[in-house]
C-alpha cells in the first residue's frame, strides 16, 4: 500500500502547469513579435512547434516533481498479537466405572476424551496439562502449547491402567502441583470424574485448599447420572487365565454436594452432565468462562519511494532545456 506524506504538493503541479503557459507565450512573444510578417512566417510556424514542445515537457517536469515532494511512501506494517493464555490442568478420571455403557457411542470415558479433545482444539493460545487418576493419579501431559501431543497422549488413555478406585484428592493435588510454578495470571483445574472419592491419602477438601491457596480454581464436571449403570466386568477364567468381560449392572455412587464445595472454595463452577450432549454444553461454558487475554500491537513502517519521481523530474526538466536551446538557440 502506498501514501504520500506531504499530499500539499500535488498543487504545485497545477502552479507549474499555470507557469508554463505564461512561459509558452512569453517566449512565442520574444521570438516573433511580428506574427502577422509573412517573410517569417515559415520560420514561425518551425519555431513555434519546437518551443510548444520544450513547453510540455517543462509542464510535464512539474507534474514527477509535485509528486516527489508529496513524498510517496510505501506501507510497510504489520500486526503483532500477544495472548496471555490460561495454564489450565484437566484431571480425567479412568476408575472402572468411567466403562459405563449409558454414553454412547462408546462409554464415558471414550465421550469424555472426544469432547475434550475438541475443547483442546479451540484454545490454541493455552498451555494445557492432563493428568488421569483412579485409585493413583499420574501426569501424562505436563503444561504444554503443542496440543497435537496433548491430543495424542489424551487418545493413548485407557481403563485398568491405575489401580481401581477414585482417589479425587490425588487427581487434584497432582493438578495444583503442576499448577504451583505457573506464573500465569489464570491457572485453572477442570476436574471430570463420573463417582465419590473412595482412595487415596489426600482429602479432596484439603487437596482444594491447596489450590485455593495458590489462587488455582477448580471447575468439577460430573459425568453420568449414579445408581445403577451397565459396565463391563472383567473377569479372569480360571482354567486359561484368560480374560473377558460381562456386562452387568453396577451400582455407582456420586457425590455432588463433594464436587460443588470444592469448586465453591477455589472460586470455580460445579457442572453435571448426564449425557453426551449435555458434556459437550458444559465444556463450552467453560470455554466462554475462561478467557484468554489478547494484546496487539500495529507495527507501521514506511519507505521513501520519491526517487524515481525527482528522477523524472530532472530527465524532463533536462531535456526541455535542451530542446529549447537548440530550438530557440538562445541561452538559457
Amino acid at each position: 500500500m502506498m501514501r504520500l506524506a506531504e499530499p500539499a504538493w500535488l498543487a504545485l503541479a497545477g502552479v507549474g502547469l499555470l507557469a508554463v503557459t505564461v512561459w509558452i507565450l512569453r517566449r512565442r512573444w520574444q521570438r516573433f513579435p511580428f506574427p502577422f510578417d509573412g517573410r517569417t512566417g515559415e520560420s514561425r510556424r518551425r519555431g513555434f512547434c519546437w518551443t510548444a514542445t520544450a513547453g510540455v515537457l517543462a509542464a510535464l517536469t512539474f507534474a514527477p516533481l509535485a509528486v516527489s515532494l508529496a513524498r510517496p511512501q510505501e506501507v510497510l506494517s504489520r500486526h503483532l498479537e500477544h495472548a496471555e493464555g490460561v495454564d489450565m490442568v484437566i484431571a480425567l478420571d479412568i476408575s472402572g466405572s468411567m466403562a459405563a455403557l449409558d454414553f454412547q457411542p462408546t462409554d464415558r470415558l471414550g465421550v469424555a476424551k472426544e469432547v475434550i479433545g475438541r475443547f483442546l482444539d479451540r484454545r490454541p493460545h493455552d498451555r494445557i496439562g492432563l493428568v488421569v487418576f483412579a485409585g493413583a493419579a499420574v501426569t501424562i501431559c505436563p503444561l504444554t502449547l503443542d496440543h497435537d501431543v496433548a491430543n495424542h497422549l489424551l487418545e493413548q488413555v485407557g481403563l485398568r491402567s491405575l489401580p481401581d478406585g477414585t482417589a479425587i484428592g490425588l487427581g487434584i493435588g497432582t493438578a495444583v502441583n503442576r499448577l504451583r510454578t505457573s506464573s500465569s495470571d489464570s491457572k485453572v483445574v477442570v476436574l471430570v470424574t463420573d463417582g465419590s472419592n473412595n482412595a487415596g491419602q489426600l482429602d479432596p477438601m484439603t487437596a482444594a485448599e491447596l489450590a485455593a491457596d495458590e489462587d488455582i480454581t477448580v471447575h468439577t464436571v460430573l459425568v453420568g447420572r449414579g445408581g445403577e449403570v451397565p459396565i463391563p466386568v472383567w473377569q479372569r477364567d480360571p482354567r486359561t487365565g484368560r480374560e473377558h468381560s460381562q456386562i452387568r449392572r453396577v451400582e455407582v455412587d456420586v457425590n455432588p454436594e463433594l464436587l460443588a464445595e470444592i469448586a465453591r472454595s477455589t472460586g470455580g463452577a460445579s457442572f453435571r452432565a448426564r449425557d453426551p450432549e449435555a458434556l459437550e454444553e458444559v465444556f463450552g461454558e467453560i470455554d466462554r468462562m475462561e478467557k484468554t487475554v489478547f494484546t496487539s500491537t500495529r507495527l507501521v513502517r514506511y519507505r521513501e519511494r520519491f526517487e524515481p519521481w525527482a528522477l523524472a523530474a530532472l530527465v524532463l526538466l533536462m531535456a526541455g532545456t535542451v530542446l529549447e536551446g537548440v530550438a530557440g538557440r538562445t541561452p538559457w
